[in-house]
């Protein structure tokens, strides 16, 4: 475990706390902006074993953010990619690789095998899709966005409490915070996954404190950061 030493030397890790890290399960959905960095960081840090989803290519325009590509890798899936580099960075590690769209029908197939979620993706659909079935499921979601240079970022269902859907009640009517049309800058995705790989940390540790019902807000530009709560809300029976 010489690898994790400097990390092993902090009181909230040690030998348990990194036995912990090589036990883990975590499903990453979405190898893009977010998930390239979220995965960077679990792969060094000896998360012992990751399930990739994403059934998107490689575009040329991904690459000013997502850092595990190369112009060799334009129109090859992303995941499969992100398996590749991930094995070079720390062979140790178990890697799942799901190149199906995460949807209604398969979602809680890819993610019960795994103990925690994060959400990387860049779509409103996507994002119910998970939550609703980490609900399900009773897992914990670290969820992460982007917005030119903003970001948020927050923790559902963790000790099945606070979903996506007590923040954000309904899906917009159209999809306006899509970075395709926004833009955003690759350095605003590496502090928001930074923080939402921090967040997994503190759930594996079980320390710290977790961003269970509030979300964090980043303005990059002017440097503000803003923390805010929100309640559990009623929702129908169905």
């Amino acid at each position: 475990m010489m690898i994790y030493q400097r990390q092993m030397v902090l009181d909230e890790v040690g030998f348990a706390g990194q036995t912990k890290f090589k036990e883990a399960k975590i499903a990453v959905v979405g190898a893009g902006g977010l998930g390239c960095p979220v995965l960077i960081y679990l792969a060094t840090s000896g998360i012992g074993n990751l399930g990739i989803i994403d059934f998107d290519s490689i575009s040329q325009h991904n690459l000013h953010r997502q850092i595990l590509f190369t112009r060799e890798d334009i129109n090859r899936n992303k995941a499969e990619v992100a398996f590749e580099r991930l094995k070079i960075i720390n062979p140790e590690i178990n890697i799942n690789i799901y190149t199906e769209r995460l949807n209604e029908k398969n979602a809680i197939r890819i993610l019960t095998p795994y103990d925690i979620i994060i959400d990387g993706s860049d779509n409103f659909e996507t994002r119910y899709t998970v939550s609703d079935a980490c609900e399900a499921l009773n897992k914990p979601l670290v969820s992460g966005s982007i917005y030119k240079f903003e970001g948020q970022i927050s923790v559902f269902n963790y000790n099945g409490k606070y979903s996506y859907r007590d923040l954000f009640h309904n899906p917009p009517e159209n999809d306006a915070f899509n970075c395709s049309i926004t833009g955003v800058m690759g350095s605003t995705c590496s502090v928001i996954a930074g923080l939402m790989v921090n967040e997994v940390y503190k759930v594996i540790l079980q320390t710290g404190d977790v961003l269970s019902g509030k979300i964090l807000q980043i303005n990059l530009l002017t440097m503000s950061f803003n923390i805010f709560s929100f309640n559990k809300i009623q929702r129908p029976k169905e």
